[in-house]
């Protein structure tokens, strides 16, 4: 169970980070466009959170000392954001032009989203 939960955390942050580079490369172009891989990597990263906090819950109850639960408040907002981020990615898809405002939206929430993974506690 162990080496899952890492697989899976190792998916996580590298689809979070997905979000940011696909966001990031849009940052020059005229006009943008939204990337169809930042709804897969939301939704990778949404699938992976919520296997990390299950597979948390087993490895809790056989050693909770080595693996205490997480904060539930914190992924309550991570997965907020990041269903959030998909609802704005989906009305925005099919769209030709990415508006200035939505693509900043996106990129604010990613980044509140690692801020509060790795800076609440």
């Amino acid at each position: 169970m162990e080496i899952t939960n890492t697989i899976f955390y190792v998916v996580h942050v590298l689809s979070i980070l997905g979000i940011l580079v696909l966001l990031l490369l849009q940052w020059n172009k005229s006009p943008r466009k939204l990337n169809p891989g930042v709804l897969h990597s939301a939704l990778t990263a949404l699938i992976a959170g919520i296997a990390m906090v299950g597979i948390r819950h087993s490895l809790n109850a056989s050693n909770a000392t080595e693996w205490p639960l997480f904060n539930n408040t914190k992924i309550a907002v991570k997965l907020g954001i990041v269903l959030i981020i998909l609802v704005i990615g989906y009305r925005n898809l099919k769209k030709p032009i990415l508006e200035k405002k939505t693509w900043i939206t996106l990129l604010g929430l990613t980044l509140s989203n690692i801020f509060i993974a790795t800076l609440w506690h």
